[in-house]
């Protein structure tokens, strides 16, 4: 799932650390000193420890001649005394070579100190991206996304030091950061509503081919075994066969399906649903609805009956995942035409590419409330943003290995 957005993404954490690297600069934990300066200064420093030894064994030379001469005239006390003086001028003396020996070393450690750390300049990170860009796009993520991902990864790193192989991992986390905020637009929860609001109505829109009608049986489904009661409205009333396919998920489930013949008014077929619901004590209203193409006026306008007539409590379109930027635009239409309040995205189990889930919530702003992750009723997730930023960066594989 999901399997080449996350080799772009992690394509480029692993190609800004390589650019990084390349451009790798040595910096200072001390920066009021620069390397060259400290280097002087030991250097320096030996110089002048060389001249201090040669007038310490000057001086020591002098000395014992000069004892030796008064040895010889047998000035034995004022030699008393001037040996006190020696000793107390050496015990000195040892004292300030001791304090020289211990700043000495201290500015050696200050200078071992020195580390390597990476910078990401603006030119190298622009150079990585724009090689990628093209990549993502492939990988149905739109325009407008790539260039959110871009701008939060861009204000997050460049010009930022980082030690030495943590760079990917901030990445990789900035990435995360980024792909979580564009999918969390905020959870609808419907069993929570089903609680509040009797009968609940939800309206299914989308083209023919996303899954919808399977959809509508996995959410009935839901609702069953957490002890609902559900009747589905067939107000698909022109594609051939459509309400045969419900009837058909709904004798398997045990539910009832609310039907007029073929040509019927759908908005009629819909508040027939609702009104049943009301007289037989029905928590839940699924209605079914045609899913000609998203540009088709005529349909437009039979949905939007609908919503006037029995006015939902919830309109969620349901979008395939595989379709990249047909999915895109089918939602921007639906939202426009009947004000779309939440997201089914259906096949993610069979999407390699994963852009869409990004795209969909981030161009109008709906949350995605389910995934569809095969064909099976229980197949029906609830969609979590942060799972799923994991599962498109690998972040939860690489944890498992560790």
């Amino acid at each position: 799932m999901f399997s080449k957005l996350k080799e772009k993404l992690r394509g480029i954490a692993q190609k800004l650390s390589k650019k990084a690297e390349e451009e790798e600069v040595i910096i200072e934990e001390e920066k009021e000193e620069r390397i060259g300066e400290k280097i002087e200064e030991e250097q320096e420093e030996i110089k002048e420890e060389s001249k201090e030894k040669k007038k310490e064994e000057k001086k020591e030379k002098e000395e014992k001649e000069e004892i030796e001469k008064k040895e010889l005239l047998g000035e034995k006390q004022e030699e008393g005394k001037e040996g006190e003086e020696k000793r107390k001028v050496e015990e000195r003396e040892g004292e300030e070579k001791t304090e020289r020996e211990e700043e000495r070393r201290e500015k050696k450690g200050l200078f071992k100190r020195i580390i390597k750390k990476q910078v990401i300049s603006e030119k190298a990170f622009e150079e990585v991206f724009q090689e990628l860009e093209l990549e993502m796009l492939e990988a149905n993520v739109a325009l407008e996304v790539v260039e959110k991902i871009k701008n939060d990864l861009k204000s997050s790193i460049v010009g930022r030091e980082f030690r030495k192989g943590e760079l990917e991992t901030v990445i990789i986390e900035e990435l995360r950061k980024s792909i979580e905020e564009i999918l969390n637009q905020g959870y609808i929860d419907i069993l929570k509503l089903s609680n509040e609001k009797k009968p609940l109505v939800i309206a299914f829109f989308g083209i023919n081919g996303t899954g919808k009608t399977t959809t509508i049986a996995k959410i009935a489904k839901m609702f069953l075994d957490n002890g609902k009661k559900v009747v589905i409205a067939a107000a698909d009333t022109y594609r051939a066969a459509s309400i045969e396919q419900l009837e058909e998920h709904a004798n398997r489930l045990g539910v009832r399906v609310i039907k007029h013949d073929y040509g019927a008014d759908p908005a009629a077929v819909a508040f027939d649903a609702v009104q049943h619901a009301k007289a037989k004590n029905i928590d839940i209203v699924l209605i079914d609805t045609a899913g000609r193409m998203h540009s088709n006026k005529n349909l437009m306008e039979e949905l939007r009956k609908i919503v006037r007539v029995v006015k939902p409590d919830l309109k969620v379109l349901v979008a395939e995942s595989i379709t990249g930027n047909d999915s895109i635009i089918q939602a921007e239409m639906f939202d426009r035409g009947v004000g779309i309040d939440a997201v089914i995205l259906t096949k993610v189990d069979v999407d390699e590419k994963g852009g869409t889930a990004l795209s969909i919530t981030y161009t109008i702003k709906k949350p995605i409330i389910f995934l569809g992750v095969g064909q099976e009723y229980k197949d029906l997730k609830r969609f979590d943003p942060r799972e799923i930023s994991n599962t498109i960066l690998g972040v939860e594989k690489d944890a498992k290995k560790k």
